[in-house]
């Protein structure tokens, strides 16, 4: 009953005008942040974030606006990968198999209609499934461990070949490349340093 309770506090907070007008004016600039290539959420974050600083909000509105940037690029990413057959980020890789082919067949607005109302169904079930389910989620979260990081890493490997083009070679040269990149740096879990050479700044 408590996250009930909280959660109706929150929608009490957020229905103020200037937090809703906030709210649409962030979906709108995330989608079209969203549908340029190359420009994902986490971009358009970044890119918002000097904006909501000289604009002085308070940290709900700021947080509101930044997070529907966030929400618009999700969706905008759809726009470029049904109408283009570019990706905006990798969450939208996945509809260029199904949403530009239906836009080579004259049935883009279908596709960018059905991509909007699956993207809003899903994150409001995922929203009110976290609240409701959140301290469950933790438990099971609690549990994951060496053995289980592993088998899901494995498991993303061994999807590679089906998602990747018809050239094997290139695929694993890029995720070769790819993961000999990621080795560098500080563990984002244990924070030790690996493959330095020598170099303590990173």
């Amino acid at each position: 009953m408590d996250s009930l309770q909280a959660l109706a506090h929150g929608f009490s907070v957020a229905m103020t005008w200037q937090n809703i007008g906030l709210a649409l004016m962030g979906c709108f600039l995330g989608t079209i942040i969203g549908a340029l290539p190359g420009l994902g959420p986490s971009n358009g974050v970044a890119i918002m974030i000097p904006v909501v600083f000289s604009m002085g909000l308070s940290p709900t509105p700021a947080l509101i606006l930044l997070t529907s940037v966030y929400y618009g690029a999700m969706y905008g990413g759809r726009i470029s990968s049904i109408l283009l057959n570019i990706p905006g980020d990798e969450p939208a890789l996945m509809t260029t198999l199904d949403g530009y082919p239906m836009a080579r067949q004259g049935h883009a607005g279908e596709a960018l209609a059905i991509s909007g109302i699956a993207s809003f169904v899903g994150a409001f079930f995922a929203t009110i499934g976290l609240v409701v389910l959140a301290p469950q989620l933790v438990e099971v979260a609690l549990l994951f461990g060496p053995a289980e990081y592993f088998a899901m890493f494995t498991l993303a490997f061994a999807t590679l070949g089906g998602v990747t083009s018809a050239n094997q070679a290139k695929a694993g040269f890029a995720t070769c490349l790819g993961l000999s990149l990621a080795f560098v740096g500080v563990d984002g879990q244990t924070g030790v340093p690996r493959f330095p050479f020598g170099n303590v700044h990173f």
